[in-house]
């Protein structure tokens, strides 16, 4: 699989690391039932089949977080950008 690095250019996944969803945003620990939303942030995440965004870490490269758009079936990836200044969506 290659990723297009926004500095960097195409690479191959190898020189990446993986952390997940990208859609996902950290609860407010002063909100309310806010014991229950780290729960479900820390332990449970969708599964989806499908375009998904994700944070990758240029770990041999730039050493910048991206948001890569890929699809889980086919491993397609439509594009990266840096995840620097882009806000989370609220699941």
């Amino acid at each position: 699989m290659r990723i297009p690095c926004p500095l960097c250019g195409e690479r191959d996944s190898k020189e990446f690391s993986i952390l997940g969803d990208a859609t996902v945003k950290r609860p407010d620990p002063d909100g309310p039932d806010a014991a229950g939303e780290f729960f479900d942030y820390v332990y449970l995440r969708d599964n989806p089949a499908g375009t998904h965004c994700e944070l990758w870490f240029h770990e041999a490269g730039c050493r910048q977080w991206l948001v890569v758009t890929r699809n889980t079936l086919t491993h397609e990836v439509a594009g990266a950008e840096l995840s620097a200044g882009r806000k989370a969506k609220k699941r």
